[in-house]
Parts: structure tokens; sequence; C-alpha cells
């Protein structure tokens, strides 16, 4: 396939996905979610291990941004200066990700969760847009990063709306969570890099699979373990790890010889 239809193709997965994700009714957000397995009291601090392995967040966040900050004339690791934008706005989004959920899981509802969300729609979409600039052309990435940016926050603004209109809906935050992660898989397949050290974009995704896992297993995990820990505060801390495979990405990568195939300016 060309790559205008390779494009073509990823704008027909967005269309697909938009329609099949409003097709549906609206979703709201089920109270029970604030109900998670540990929810122990240790140093005053209530539901302790939720809270306190939001620190993995803060830590890689700001290793990221300073492992950017390190790269700032490096034309090795980055190649145009405009490639920072969207990593920083991930970098900076996982750092507020530490704070925000912390805050959330001090004290858990869905008003706090907004704090939350915000910024993990940030880190989502810094992220995405790393990748359309790592794939597709700095320019496209870069120019997509506040629009994507908009409808990340809007996402979440929109569910609380909603939510406290009493007809919450989740279906905008489900597409930003998830629809990136669909496209970034079918941009790898489709579209040939710019740097070395695609295994690390690839480690990240799995990482971040196994984190939503532990999220899901929160209560049997629990269970499992006999009360020692529950499955939220392993999301944490592989969620983070998640990110830090991009850190990764950006110590090792190398520019290769060849662009993958942005038109010359």
């Amino acid at each position: 396939m060309s790559r205008k239809q390779n494009i073509a193709l990823l704008i027909g997965i967005v269309v697909i996905a938009v329609t099949v994700v409003f097709w549906v009714p609206p979703i709201p957000q089920d109270p029970a979610y604030h109900n998670f397995a540990d929810r122990r009291v240790i140093a005053g601090i209530p539901n302790f291990w939720d809270v306190i392995s939001n620190g993995a967040f803060l830590a890689v966040g700001m290793l990221g941004l300073w492992r950017l900050f390190q790269l700032r004339d490096d034309p090795v690791g980055l190649s145009e200066k405009q490639e920072a934008l969207p990593l920083a706005v991930a970098f900076a989004g996982t750092t507020l990700i530490g704070l925000g959920s912390a805050y959330y899981h001090w004290a858990p509802s869905n008003e706090t969760l907004v704090w939350d969300r915000l910024p993990m729609t940030l880190a989502f979409m810094g992220i995405f847009s790393t990748i359309l600039v790592e794939r597709i052309g700095v320019r496209a990435g870069v120019v997509l990063l506040v629009p994507l940016l908009i409808a990340g926050v809007a996402s979440v603004v929109y569910w609380q709306v909603t939510e406290q209109s009493g007809h919450g809906d989740l279906r905008p935050y489900a597409l930003v969570q998830f629809l990136p992660l669909l496209l970034i898989l079918v941009i790898l397949g489709l579209f040939p890099p710019r740097y070395t050290g695609g295994r690390y974009i690839v480690e990240m995704i799995g990482w971040y699979g196994l984190a939503k896992g532990f999220e899901f297993l929160d209560a049997d995990i629990w269970e499992w373990t006999g009360g020692w820990f529950g499955g939220h505060a392993l999301k944490h801390i592989t969620a983070a790890w998640a990110i830090y495979a991009l850190v990764r990405y950006l110590q090792h990568r190398q520019r290769l010889s060849e662009d993958c195939g942005e038109p010359a300016a």
C-alpha cells in the first residue's frame, strides 16, 4: 500500500471507531469504580498503597523531562527540535498523573477523578503525537498535537458535565484512551521508522495492557494475595513502567539514514 493509502486507512479506522462508539448508548461512570480493594490507612494516609504508588508516575515523568532536556542539542537522539514538544507533553502529563491520581485515591469520587483523568489525556495525546512525529512526519505530529490535546481535555470535561447533569457519558473519554493505542499499533505496522528502538514502543504498549489487566483484577489480586496488596497499586507501577519504556526509547534510539517518507520542505 502507498503512503496515501495507509493514511486513508488510519482515517477510516478513526471514522469507524467514532461511529461505533457513538452508536452505543451513553456510558455513565459506575459508582462501584471507586470501591478499591485495598482501603488500608497507614501513617494517616487513606488508601495508602493506591496513593503512594503514584510516586512512580512522578519519578518517571520527571526522568523523561530530564532526559529530554539533555537531548536538546543532540542531533542523534533528537534530529529536529520540534520533536521535543509532544514528548514534553507526554512526560509532563505523566508527572501530573502522579499528583492527580494521588489526590483522587486519597478520597475517591467522581469530583476528584477529574484530576486523575485530565493529566492522563495529556499523556495519551503526547504519546500519540510522538508516534505520529516519528512514523508519519514531524510536521503532521506537531500540528495535530494541539487539537489532540483539546479533544482529550474536552472528553473529560464532557464526562464531568454530563455526570453532574445526571446522564454521565464516558464514550468520548473511552475513545481518547483506547483509540490512540489501536492507531499506534497500526502505524507501527504500516509506516517505516525514523529511529531505531521501535521495540520500546511495543514494550510500552504491552506494559500498559498489563496495567489495565491489574486494574480489572484489583479485587481478585487482593483476595489471591490474602490482603497483602490489590491490583490497582500494581496498575500504577506497571503503567509508570510503560512510560519508562518511552524514556528508554529516547535514551537508546538513533536516527536511521532513511527518512520515514515525509516530503521535503
